[in-house]
């Protein structure tokens, strides 16, 4: 009898959605995530570790972006669930149910306070190197005994970063990329302080996000970005040359390289300035490395304001989210 009850009894916890989720959480020791910093790359982590089962702390100090930040979210969260909706795969009551048992998983904060019970903080706050160290030794005074920081930076050195926080051993880089809810890979950085409790339980949280991990060392750019932002460059120094117009260089690596979208209006989709300051940053730190350099046309659009997407005209003129013109 004891045994009947007992089977009877788990089989119904089991099929319970907080106890899978809880139990997702738990075996990694991470239950409770921390995401400092709204904006795009920061909503984007918030949400998709509640969806996954993770109570999420959301802080900002800005309390526009956080309301922003916020919106996006349940933006994002409705339109999910009519898409499932449309799709069969739930009906309406189930999805809105659904959508609104992760937005509960979230509060929010408006200082670090806030993240004392995190045992997961990601910072997501703007790239400005200074800014983040500052941050982190404020972190790390504060934040839980076990608590492992992550920066989600795309450019600066992990190990700086982990030196300030006075927890180098659990300090890990979480690089993921945009849209967040969308895009699968997320590279983790591992320095020679993390130590392997720190990056097991990190792989561990970002394969129940539902992301593949790719690790990588403590390199400038990491793999993506050091592949990615030395082939903008060269693109750029191709039109400095005028060896090849804006279209007929973004049409060769489409059609030639089977890339979704050439140098140019990738840079643009970035953000001009973006791509400036990364290989400023760069060129600063490691001057040594020649496939680090800054094209005199970068710097030239960075001046004139045209930042690409955002300001509606880079090397491309856009309407919106669509390059429609070379710039003149």
């Amino acid at each position: 009898f004891f045994f009947e009850h007992h089977q009877h009894k788990m089989q119904s916890i089991s099929r319970s959605a907080a106890f899978r989720t809880a139990l997702r959480a738990y075996s990694t020791g991470i239950t409770r995530v921390g995401v400092v910093g709204m904006g795009l790359m920061g909503h984007g982590v918030a949400q998709q570790s509640a969806a996954s089962g993770y109570e999420v702390v959301a802080v900002d100090i800005s309390a526009d972006q956080l309301s922003k930040g916020i919106k996006a979210i349940e933006t994002s969260l409705a339109q999910a669930a009519a898409k499932e909706v449309k799709k069969g795969k739930k009906d309406a009551v189930t999805a809105e149910a659904d959508a609104a048992a992760i937005r509960s998983r979230i509060t929010t904060g408006s200082d670090l306070g806030a993240l004392t019970s995190c045992d997961l903080v990601v910072e997501a706050i703007v790239e400005d190197l200074d800014i983040k160290k500052s941050f982190f030794k404020d972190l790390g005074a504060i934040a839980a005994p076990n608590a492992i920081l992550a920066s989600n930076t795309s450019s600066f050195p992990i190990t700086q970063l982990g030196d300030c926080t006075g927890r180098a051993g659990q300090f890990i880089g979480l690089h993921f990329f945009n849209p967040v809810q969308v895009m699968k890979l997320c590279e983790i950085i591992r320095t020679p302080e993390t130590t392997d409790a720190t990056y097991n339980a990190t792989v561990e949280y970002i394969q129940k996000i539902g992301k593949s991990p790719v690790v990588c060392g403590d390199t400038p750019g990491f793999i993506v970005n050091r592949l990615l932002v030395p082939f903008l460059a060269q693109g750029l120094l191709m039109l400095e040359r005028d060896v090849a117009t804006v279209q007929d260089i973004d049409t060769a690596m489409m059609y030639g390289a089977g890339m979704p979208m050439g140098p140019f209006t990738l840079a643009d989709y970035v953000g001009l300035d973006t791509c400036l300051s990364i290989l400023q940053g760069w060129t600063k730190r490691h001057p040594e490395e020649p496939a680090f350099c800054i094209p005199k046309v970068l710097e030239d659009k960075v001046a004139a304001g045209k930042l690409g997407r955002k300001t509606g005209e880079g090397f491309w003129v856009w309407q919106g989210e669509k390059p429609v013109a070379p710039a003149q």
